[in-house]
């Protein structure tokens, strides 16, 4: 098997994306696991795949099309080459839907409180 050469890492936080992954059809789970694949790899990542959201604090989408189905993962990078997974939907509209994107923000902001409170008990 042959060492890949990994730009990033991308990490799920708590059971938000699994409980997402678990319950798409094995054709949608196999290009989700082609595209993290990417992410993890590619030094740059063309927007087909990974995609700033316009007026959110630092969100962004993971872009997966499997036949006519579109899906949506919100991540979020922490200190540059750490792609954290948050929430996934089934995208059925033009628009993302805001309570997607309220969802995923809120989770962001979990991991970052959680994340800082961690440092603090650490130095301590």
């Amino acid at each position: 098997m042959e060492q890949k050469n990994l730009v990033r890492t991308v990490i799920f936080y708590k059971n938000h994306f699994d409980d997402f992954f678990k319950i798409q059809r094995l054709k949608v789970q196999t290009k989700i696991l082609w595209i993290i694949d990417l992410l993890e790899e590619l030094e740059i990542i063309p927007e087909t795949y990974l995609k700033h959201l316009e007026n959110t604090d630092g969100l962004y989408e993971v872009r997966i099309q499997q036949g006519s189905d579109i899906f949506r993962i919100f991540s979020f990078f922490d200190e540059g080459k750490l792609i954290v997974l948050a929430n996934g939907f089934q995208k059925k509209t033009q628009k993302t839907p805001k309570k997607e994107i309220e969802k995923a923000l809120k989770i962001k902001t979990e991991y970052e409180m959680e994340k800082n409170t961690n440092k603090k008990k650490l130095k301590q």
